[in-house]
Protein backbone atom coordinates (compact mmCIF):
# COMPACT_ATOMS: atom_id res chain seq x y z
CA UNK A 1 0.00 0.00 0.00
CA UNK A 2 1.38 3.23 -0.96
CA UNK A 3 2.17 5.85 1.69
CA UNK A 4 3.13 9.46 2.32
CA UNK A 5 2.09 12.31 0.21
CA UNK A 6 -0.06 10.17 -1.91
CA UNK A 7 -2.76 9.40 0.21
CA UNK A 8 -3.38 12.60 0.14
CA UNK A 9 -1.55 12.96 -2.42
CA UNK A 10 -1.47 11.00 0.39
CA UNK A 11 -2.03 8.69 -0.54
CA UNK A 12 0.33 7.57 -3.49
CA UNK A 13 3.52 9.09 -1.21
CA UNK A 14 2.04 5.83 0.86
CA UNK A 15 1.42 3.17 -0.39
CA UNK A 16 4.43 4.78 0.88
CA UNK A 17 4.44 8.58 -0.94
CA UNK A 18 4.80 12.10 0.22
CA UNK A 19 2.62 14.20 -0.58
CA UNK A 20 0.21 14.26 -3.35
CA UNK A 21 -0.58 17.88 -5.76
CA UNK A 22 -3.85 17.36 -6.65
CA UNK A 23 -4.02 20.35 -7.78
CA UNK A 24 -2.41 21.00 -4.76
CA UNK A 25 -3.43 17.82 -3.16
CA UNK A 26 -1.33 15.57 -1.67
CA UNK A 27 -1.17 11.39 -0.45
CA UNK A 28 1.02 10.01 1.96
CA UNK A 29 3.64 7.64 1.72
CA UNK A 30 4.02 7.73 -1.75
CA UNK A 31 3.84 11.26 -3.14
CA UNK A 32 1.34 11.53 -5.35
CA UNK A 33 1.73 12.27 -8.72
CA UNK A 34 -0.36 12.80 -11.13
CA UNK A 35 -0.08 15.85 -13.70
CA UNK A 36 1.35 17.19 -10.74
CA UNK A 37 -1.34 15.28 -8.15
CA UNK A 38 1.23 13.53 -6.53
CA UNK A 39 1.16 11.39 -3.90
CA UNK A 40 3.70 9.58 -2.07
CA UNK A 41 4.28 5.85 -1.78
CA UNK A 42 4.67 4.99 1.73
CA UNK A 43 4.35 1.40 3.12
CA UNK A 44 1.58 -0.37 4.83
CA UNK A 45 3.59 -3.07 5.77
CA UNK A 46 2.45 -6.37 7.62
CA UNK A 47 2.40 -5.33 11.63
CA UNK A 48 -0.79 -2.71 11.90
CA UNK A 49 -0.50 -0.98 15.40
CA UNK A 50 1.25 2.23 16.17
CA UNK A 51 4.78 2.27 17.38
CA UNK A 52 5.45 -0.03 20.06
CA UNK A 53 6.75 3.01 22.04
CA UNK A 54 5.09 6.14 21.60
CA UNK A 55 6.75 8.84 23.68
CA UNK A 56 6.01 12.28 24.24
CA UNK A 57 8.96 13.08 24.75
CA UNK A 58 12.68 11.81 23.47
CA UNK A 59 16.32 11.73 25.07
CA UNK A 60 17.99 12.33 22.08
CA UNK A 61 16.95 15.66 21.38
CA UNK A 62 20.05 17.34 20.07
CA UNK A 63 20.51 14.56 17.52
CA UNK A 64 21.40 15.00 13.40
CA UNK A 65 21.47 12.33 10.32
CA UNK A 66 24.19 12.43 7.83
CA UNK A 67 22.80 10.39 5.28
CA UNK A 68 25.20 9.27 2.72
CA UNK A 69 24.45 8.44 -0.97
CA UNK A 70 25.54 7.46 -4.29
CA UNK A 71 25.17 10.93 -5.21
CA UNK A 72 26.36 12.55 -2.35
CA UNK A 73 25.65 13.38 1.16
CA UNK A 74 22.33 15.08 2.94
CA UNK A 75 22.88 16.14 6.50
CA UNK A 76 19.03 16.46 8.27
CA UNK A 77 18.58 18.08 11.47
CA UNK A 78 15.72 16.45 13.82
CA UNK A 79 12.57 18.55 15.48
CA UNK A 80 11.68 16.49 18.41
CA UNK A 81 9.90 19.49 19.82
CA UNK A 82 7.19 18.88 17.51
CA UNK A 83 7.77 15.32 16.30
CA UNK A 84 9.27 13.03 18.80
CA UNK A 85 7.76 9.95 17.84
CA UNK A 86 8.41 9.89 14.67
CA UNK A 87 12.34 11.48 14.68
CA UNK A 88 12.85 8.76 17.79
CA UNK A 89 11.38 6.08 14.53
CA UNK A 90 13.59 7.34 12.03
CA UNK A 91 16.42 7.45 14.87
CA UNK A 92 15.79 3.65 15.82
CA UNK A 93 15.77 2.58 12.04
CA UNK A 94 18.75 4.42 10.38
CA UNK A 95 20.70 3.01 14.07
CA UNK A 96 19.52 -0.98 12.98
CA UNK A 97 20.24 -0.22 9.35
CA UNK A 98 17.07 -0.46 8.35
CA UNK A 99 17.59 2.58 5.18
CA UNK A 100 21.44 1.11 4.05
CA UNK A 101 20.44 0.07 0.58
CA UNK A 102 16.89 1.63 0.07
CA UNK A 103 16.83 3.67 -3.15
CA UNK A 104 14.97 7.19 -3.89
CA UNK A 105 12.23 5.29 -5.55
CA UNK A 106 10.45 8.67 -6.40
CA UNK A 107 11.43 11.93 -7.77
CA UNK A 108 9.02 14.73 -9.05
CA UNK A 109 11.00 18.05 -10.31
CA UNK A 110 9.95 20.48 -8.63
CA UNK A 111 8.34 19.13 -5.48
CA UNK A 112 9.94 16.29 -3.89
CA UNK A 113 12.11 12.94 -3.68
CA UNK A 114 10.61 10.34 -1.36
CA UNK A 115 12.94 7.66 -0.52
CA UNK A 116 12.83 4.55 2.70
CA UNK A 117 11.05 1.70 1.64
CA UNK A 118 13.11 -1.57 1.95
CA UNK A 119 11.22 -3.22 -1.37
CA UNK A 120 13.41 -0.86 -2.85
CA UNK A 121 16.32 -3.20 -1.89
CA UNK A 122 15.87 -6.12 -4.07
CA UNK A 123 12.00 -6.28 -5.19
CA UNK A 124 10.94 -6.01 -8.01
CA UNK A 125 10.02 -1.74 -9.47
CA UNK A 126 6.64 -2.76 -8.97
CA UNK A 127 6.49 -3.48 -5.42
CA UNK A 128 8.02 0.02 -4.88
CA UNK A 129 6.35 2.25 -2.55
CA UNK A 130 4.57 -0.33 -0.73
CA UNK A 131 7.36 -1.47 2.04
CA UNK A 132 7.86 -0.16 5.49
CA UNK A 133 8.84 -1.17 8.79
CA UNK A 134 6.54 -2.98 11.32
CA UNK A 135 5.86 0.06 12.98
CA UNK A 136 2.38 2.23 12.63
CA UNK A 137 2.78 5.86 14.03
CA UNK A 138 0.38 7.90 15.28
CA UNK A 139 0.62 11.40 13.09
CA UNK A 140 1.88 13.98 14.79
CA UNK A 141 0.96 17.00 12.55
CA UNK A 142 2.09 20.44 13.26
CA UNK A 143 3.08 23.93 12.53
CA UNK A 144 6.25 23.59 10.17
CA UNK A 145 5.21 24.40 6.67
CA UNK A 146 5.99 22.08 4.11
CA UNK A 147 9.31 24.57 2.94
CA UNK A 148 12.35 23.39 0.85
CA UNK A 149 14.30 21.18 2.55
CA UNK A 150 12.03 19.94 4.60
CA UNK A 151 11.72 16.35 6.00
CA UNK A 152 8.33 14.80 5.97
CA UNK A 153 6.85 11.32 6.59
CA UNK A 154 4.89 9.58 3.81
CA UNK A 155 1.85 8.06 5.35
CA UNK A 156 -1.44 5.87 3.59
CA UNK A 157 -4.63 7.33 3.40
CA UNK A 158 -4.68 6.67 6.98
CA UNK A 159 -3.10 9.58 8.82
CA UNK A 160 -1.39 7.49 11.55
CA UNK A 161 0.31 4.99 9.07
CA UNK A 162 3.55 6.28 8.47
CA UNK A 163 6.61 3.88 9.05
CA UNK A 164 9.95 4.21 7.08
CA UNK A 165 9.16 6.07 3.83
CA UNK A 166 10.36 9.63 3.72
CA UNK A 167 10.40 12.64 1.51
CA UNK A 168 11.84 15.42 1.31
CA UNK A 169 10.87 18.75 -0.05
CA UNK A 170 12.62 20.36 -2.71
CA UNK A 171 9.83 23.32 -2.99
CA UNK A 172 7.82 25.21 -1.19
CA UNK A 173 4.57 23.03 -0.76
CA UNK A 174 2.39 24.12 1.68
CA UNK A 175 -0.37 22.28 0.47
CA UNK A 176 1.13 19.47 2.60
CA UNK A 177 0.99 21.10 5.41
CA UNK A 178 -0.91 19.40 8.40
CA UNK A 179 -1.45 16.86 6.53
CA UNK A 180 1.92 15.17 6.68
CA UNK A 181 4.20 14.95 9.78
CA UNK A 182 7.35 17.44 9.24
CA UNK A 183 10.12 15.87 11.61
CA UNK A 184 13.20 17.48 10.10
CA UNK A 185 15.13 19.49 8.08
CA UNK A 186 18.53 19.40 5.59
CA UNK A 187 21.22 21.77 6.24
CA UNK A 188 23.48 20.73 3.94
CA UNK A 189 23.54 18.58 0.91
CA UNK A 190 20.14 20.42 -0.82
CA UNK A 191 22.44 20.51 -4.49
CA UNK A 192 22.18 16.54 -3.87
CA UNK A 193 18.32 16.44 -3.42
CA UNK A 194 18.01 18.90 -6.55
CA UNK A 195 20.32 16.19 -8.45
CA UNK A 196 18.12 13.25 -7.60
CA UNK A 197 14.92 14.80 -8.42
CA UNK A 198 16.37 16.47 -11.82
CA UNK A 199 17.54 12.95 -13.02
CA UNK A 200 16.11 11.09 -16.27
CA UNK A 201 13.14 8.94 -15.14
CA UNK A 202 10.36 6.69 -16.74
CA UNK A 203 6.66 5.85 -15.79
CA UNK A 204 5.22 6.37 -11.91
CA UNK A 205 8.33 9.15 -11.41
CA UNK A 206 10.36 6.18 -11.17
CA UNK A 207 14.70 7.72 -11.92
CA UNK A 208 15.79 5.54 -14.66
CA UNK A 209 19.27 4.90 -12.47
CA UNK A 210 17.82 5.46 -8.43
CA UNK A 211 19.81 6.73 -6.16
CA UNK A 212 20.95 4.51 -3.11
CA UNK A 213 21.23 5.22 0.61
CA UNK A 214 24.43 3.84 1.22
CA UNK A 215 24.30 4.70 5.25
CA UNK A 216 22.70 6.90 7.98
CA UNK A 217 25.53 8.27 11.13
CA UNK A 218 23.24 9.90 13.76
CA UNK A 219 25.75 11.86 15.79
CA UNK A 220 25.23 15.04 18.54
CA UNK A 221 24.45 18.15 16.61
CA UNK A 222 26.55 20.81 17.13
CA UNK A 223 25.41 23.91 17.97
CA UNK A 224 24.28 25.85 14.98
CA UNK A 225 22.33 22.69 14.04
CA UNK A 226 21.07 23.11 17.47
CA UNK A 227 17.13 24.55 18.22
CA UNK A 228 13.55 24.46 18.01
CA UNK A 229 11.29 23.74 14.89
CA UNK A 230 10.62 26.73 12.79
CA UNK A 231 7.38 28.41 13.35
Amino acid sequence: MKTFLYAALIGVLVGCSPAQRETETTTTETVASATENTTTETAAPSATGTAASQENSMTDTAKVAEIKTTRGDITIRFFPDVAPNHVKNFIDLAQKGFYNGTKFHRVIPGFMIQGGDPNTKSGSPDTWGMGGSETRLKAEFNTVSHKRGIVSMARSQDPNSASSQFFIVVKDSPFLDNQYTVFGQVTKGMEVADAIVNAPKGAQDRPNDPVSITSITIRDANDAEKGPAPR
